[in-house]
């Protein structure tokens, strides 16, 4: 059996280990290890002195040295103080006021709330879950649409995958070596599309058939506009100043993303002490689980590393290349085939065991096809989204169905997001055609 079909048998036994349940991570360094020794192996040689434990460090090594990924946990840390500090409930009191004079005001100001804290948190799970025991029974009480209701949730929640300060810009960034400064400005105006698209529909909605969305009485929706400036002064405004802080010194060139992200952990625990949210379980809990994730995501690329070396050793990323390149697909044919492949791959597995581990299975492809990682991997931040929104593994529906009320339905709330999901296929269309939406701001910035 030649080197390169023990590469295929090596993904092979992955996938099958991964799906079988296995822990991701472990499984990689596991299976990279098995069949590195077998690749290193030299005649004569002592166990220890094999060359892949060498590669084993030095992979170690570079990632607890990667300048990029020490964003990631200040991020995660600045979203878990955020999510402890109860200011959901205020945010999305004071967007309601403020909006109550638009057609489905509760929906677009869940909808801007799911936004704004996806952004803030990164976290889709945290935000789908905390504006469906929020949000959700609100409008269901004021005679919303249970569809457009839990659509507006699963949808909103999942923005932070797209728009920064977005760790999985951070991660695919650390995987293709390209600029995160330049991701963040190439990402900012296709998420404010995508978001734009999402109020634009339930607004049309809301308006063609003003029963999914009925006005508040009176005696809920007349308040003074003192009041309502008030509330968005406390509520909206501190939170949309950390978050603009953050993107802004780093899309301005003021601060690296790592100092950026640390500036956003200090103004987190600002902001939660201000509320009087910050106590000493709730910083605990904070910095456990920013801890745990961390320590997920380095494990992750340690063993992506280890298993991708020792796949292209062996030939494995030469042979998928040249069947790839022997389809005679173009460009667009590409694209479309990377998209569908990374799509599926979006049922069984997270987004960061997709960008980690198969990523850059496609990024040696790219020159051969002109593209640019760039724009890949914003296409790849928009198509992820869809993996949560997609039955039958759609999360954020079962995120949102966990903590729903027993007659919200999960075929209704998969009903929901299909419409959503639909404005991100468009989404991701008018970015390929139109590839100035997303390389204006960069190019403005940095030429």
């Amino acid at each position: 059996m030649s080197d390169p079909i023990i590469a295929l048998v090596m993904l092979g036994l992955f996938i099958f280990l991964i799906l079988l349940g296995f822990p991701i991570a472990f499984t990689l360094m596991g299976v990279g290890v098995g069949f590195g020794f077998y690749a290193y192996y030299q005649v004569g040689q002592e166990f220890f002195d094999n060359r892949l434990f060498y590669l084993l460090t030095q992979n170690t090594w570079s990632i607890m040295s990667n300048d990029v990924l020490v964003a990631v946990p200040l991020f995660l840390f600045m979203g878990y103080v955020i999510e402890r500090a109860n200011i959901l409930d205020r945010l999305f009191y004071s967007l309601q006021v403020a909006l109550r004079h638009i057609p489905g005001s509760m929906a677009v100001a869940a909808l801007l709330t799911c936004a704004l804290f996806a952004t803030a948190t990164g976290i889709v799970g945290a935000v789908v879950t905390l504006m469906g025991l929020l949000a959700l029974p609100a409008m269901l009480k004021a005679g919303y649409d249970q569809k457009l209701s839990s659509g507006v949730i699963c949808a909103g929640g999942t923005l932070g995958i797209l728009i920064p300060p977005s760790i999985m810009l951070i991660v695919y960034a650390a995987a293709s070596s390209v600029s995160v400064v330049r991701l963040y400005a190439a990402a900012l105006l296709p998420g404010f599309l995508l978001a734009g698209l999402y109020v634009a529909y339930v607004i049309t909605r809301a308006t063609l058939n003003p029963k999914l969305t009925p006005k508040l009485p009176d005696s809920e929706g007349n308040i003074h506009w003192v009041k309502a400036a008030y509330l968005m002064l406390t509520a909206f405004v501190p939170l949309a100043v950390l978050i603009f802080a953050v993107l802004g010194s780093i899309i301005f060139g003021l601060a690296t993303p790592t100092e950026a992200a640390a500036v956003g952990a200090l103004g987190s625990l600002v902001l939660a002490a201000a509320y009087r949210a910050l106590t000493w379980a709730r910083l605990q809990e904070a910095v456990y689980l920013t801890a745990r994730t961390s320590a997920m995501v380095c494990f992750l690329f340690v063993g992506s590393w280890t298993f991708s070396s020792v796949f292209s050793y062996l030939g494995g990323e030469g042979i998928i290349k040249e069947f790839v390149l022997g389809l005679d697909l173009n460009p667009v044919l590409f694209l479309i085939l990377s998209q569908i492949i990374i799509f599926l791959l979006g049922w069984p597995l997270e987004w960061t065991e997709i960008i980690i581990i198969f990523v850059p299975i496609f990024l040696p492809l790219l020159p051969h096809f002109h593209i640019d990682p760039m724009m890949f991997g914003i296409l790849i931040a928009l198509n992820l989204q869809t993996s949560f929104l997609t039955p039958p593994m759609a999360m954020s529906a079962y995120y949102l169905k966990g903590i729903a009320p027993p007659h919200v339905q999960l075929w209704t709330i998969f009903s929901g997001c299909f419409p959503f999901l639909a404005m991100v296929f468009v989404t991701m269309f008018v970015v390929y055609v139109f590839p100035p939406i997303m390389f204006w701001l960069p190019g403005l910035f940095y030429g």
